[in-house]
């Protein structure tokens, strides 16, 4: 039985009702050419050139220029701390740039991994791992090298900034190839739970494990750094999910993930969010071939999936639940990307063994 605390549980379901009606209204002609072959990245010097801003629909958010833009400023401020790379390209050649953040003085011990955009519709996402990424220009956590990426999907992003300046708010979830990269990943593919036969849509898979290349850029990463916490960021619901996503079975490492995730909850003001293995949200969810599960199988990386915000919309106006933007991001991101950087630094803080 699904445990629904009011009005919580209610918006909950709500809410999860509408994103399946969205999906199924407006995600099936996502898919667009993509580039002929690999893109070498540009040097950083030369993409901040080309980077331009203006106004635009949603002034409380950054379109996608002016996130790396206000980046650019710290990494010119701080260039010992703040050191941008790409970690690869987007099914259109896009360079997908990361950003390693630490104090230059003091040696690595513990890595950490903030990403978000996994889906572009969920713009909170990026808002929280810039922000969090200004933070630690200004004060990086000692000891910690930590590792930002504001847009995984920036093909899914920019696309979105071109339907909401022509007008058109339709709901995207995929990259260019119209994949799903929340589902693109190598663990708990298939799910044993009797549900998947009758929903068959919650327990659906990308074509292949890291099929896509933004998903194999996220592998490479984590491959190379060994994180030993990573945080994907998304929107919405208000919630620390630890793994498993895949499967019911509690993890070995449940008594650590919950500590972590209080830990957050701790940090944030005013009311935090929830700590919760993400295959116990409701007994007929799975998320299969999420990224938490596979950094956490494979890399043995404490992985927590973030939902940020608790929506824009409301649940007592269900006209509203069209709006696909708003459905995931409320007019104002401020106090959600406030809860979220909080919840990044604490951990940060955390791993560096001293206060914050």
């Amino acid at each position: 039985m699904i445990r629904l605390d009011a009005p919580r549980g209610l918006f909950a379901l709500l809410a999860t009702i509408a994103v399946a009606l969205s999906s199924l209204t407006g995600a099936r002609a996502e898919a667009v050419q993509p580039a002929d072959g690999p893109t070498p990245a540009p040097p950083w010097p030369a993409f901040v050139a080309e980077l331009s801003s203006g106004a635009h629909p949603e002034p409380g958010y950054r379109f996608y220029d002016e996130l790396h833009a206000q980046i650019a400023e710290v990494v010119e401020l701080y260039p010992g701390r703040v050191r941008p790379f790409s970690l690869g390209a987007t099914v259109q050649g896009a360079p997908i740039w990361g950003f390693r953040c630490s104090d230059p003085m003091t040696p690595i011990q513990k890595t950490m991994l903030v990403f978000g955009a996994i889906h572009p519709l969920e713009w909170a996402s990026s808002e929280v791992v810039t922000d969090a990424l200004l933070a630690c220009a200004r004060r990086p956590p000692p000891g910690v090298l930590m590792v930002f990426v504001p847009v995984l999907n920036v093909d899914g992003r920019r696309t979105v900034e071109n339907d909401l300046m022509s007008g058109n708010d339709r709901y995207r979830r995929g990259n260019a190839a119209g994949v799903d990269l929340n589902r693109d990943f190598t663990s708990n593919r298939e799910s044993k739970a009797i549900w998947r036969h009758i929903i068959p849509s919650r327990y659906s898979t990308s074509p292949a494990p890291l099929s896509q290349p933004e998903s194999r850029a996220i592998d490479a990463l984590a491959a190379a750094e060994r994180f030993d916490v990573a945080m994907s960021f998304h929107a919405f619901g208000g919630y620390f999910y630890y793994p498993w996503a895949g499967r019911w079975e509690r993890p070995k490492d449940r008594a650590e993930f919950v500590a972590l995730g209080h830990l957050m909850e701790e940090a944030q003001p005013g009311r935090p969010y929830r700590t919760q293995q993400l295959s116990h949200w409701a007994f007929f969810f799975r998320g299969c071939g999420m990224e938490l599960d596979h950094l956490y199988e494979r890399y043995d990386t404490r992985a927590f999936l973030i939902e940020l915000t608790r929506s824009g919309v409301s649940p007592w106006r269900p006209w509203t639940w069209d709006q696909h933007f708003r459905l995931y991001n409320p007019v104002d991101p401020s106090p959600d990307a406030a809860s979220g950087a909080a919840a990044v630094r604490a951990m940060a803080w955390h791993l560096a063994g001293a206060p914050g």
